[in-house]
């Protein structure tokens, strides 16, 4: 696989029907994809099994067939070039049809073999998903779960591309691609120590934090897009500020005494029911809540193995107690 772009040729050689026809029906796709998916010849070789000799022939094949580099080497690490990221997006569109149907065939089957891949973001997948998980491993135990833990803006992108079936995260607008199939509003609120002097106030509001040292996420928690107008407004007396972009870093922040942490309660609820620290919720008028949901592709019917996780996943968050719900 040669990282300079192979002898440009006529086009009609490059992207005729017949050419196409044959590169879509051999290894050396799939042997892309792998490539592709985990940018090392080596890791890509391990997955499908085969010896790294054989993907690197593979994928030297394609990009000859096609007449473009699909790869570039920059200090021994790959990435794709233009038309690798074009291929490789269209690439998994063609095969996610294909892996479904295979999925629901073993499930007819009486294998029950599936699998389902899964975007959410940190606080989910701190506090409620584990459970969710176990749940649903115990009750169907050959279903294959394949986790990502991600910011919510990179949950919705997975779903786009169809790299994930189901999302969990938090949407602060409407988005035109993905459904929220399942939503709960969760206020937005202050987690600190049980003797932190903000514990006691009465009607909290942005103003107050503002007088004692703050935790905030950073722009790639959906948090704080919602705060931001707050913080933006009153930029002129901000307090001590630390911006993280880690739920769990908010968290262990507030544990430490010094810090309120500006956050919903979930991904602190175990701290808060052990009274290791406290929630209260912002009282500012104009300050939205919060809104979580169970996200899915707009228009795209779930295949059979999703299909089951989602159901089983809605059933669980409508009988669950969700902290700072409303």
């Amino acid at each position: 696989m040669d990282p300079r772009q192979p002898p440009d040729r006529p086009r009609e050689h490059a992207l005729s029907a017949s050419l196409l026809a044959r590169v879509f029906h051999q290894p050396s796709l799939l042997y892309f994809n792998a490539v592709a998916t985990h940018l090392s010849i080596r890791e890509a070789s391990r997955r499908l099994n085969v010896a790294s000799s054989a993907v690197t022939r593979q994928v030297a094949q394609l990009e000859d067939a096609l007449g473009i580099a699909l790869f570039l080497r920059e200090r021994r690490r790959l990435r794709l070039s233009p038309a690798g990221e074009i291929l490789f997006r269209h690439s998994r569109r063609l095969a996610a049809p294909m892996e479904a149907a295979v999925s629901e065939i073993e499930m007819l089957r009486g294998v029950r073999a599936g699998s389902v891949r899964i975007a959410t973001v940190e606080s989910v997948g701190l506090s409620f998903l584990p459970q969710l998980i176990s749940d649903f491993g115990r009750r169907y135990p050959r279903l294959n779960l394949d986790v990502s833990i991600v910011p919510s803006a990179e949950v919705i992108e997975r779903l786009v591309d169809e790299r994930v079936d189901i999302g969990f995260g938090f949407t602060a607008k409407a988005t035109r691609h993905v459904d929220i199939a399942f939503r709960r509003d969760v206020s937005i609120g202050v987690v600190m120590t049980p003797d932190h002097p903000l514990a006691t106030a009465q009607n909290l509001t942005m103003a107050q934090c503002l007088e004692h040292p703050l935790a905030v996420g950073k722009p790639e928690i959906s948090i704080r897009e919602v705060i931001e107008p707050f913080l933006r407004s009153s930029a002129a007396i901000t307090p001590p500020l630390v911006e993280v972009d880690s739920i769990r870093m908010l968290v262990e922040l507030a544990l430490g005494g010094h810090y309120a942490s500006i956050m919903t309660p979930i991904g602190a609820q175990n701290d808060i029911a052990a009274g290791r620290l406290v929630f209260k919720q912002l009282q500012d008028g104009g300050l939205p809540t919060n809104r979580f949901g169970i996200l899915v592709r707009n228009g795209g019917a779930l295949h059979l193995a999703p299909a089951i996780f989602y159901e089983h996943a809605k059933g669980y968050f409508e009988s669950l107690s969700m902290p700072g719900a409303i």
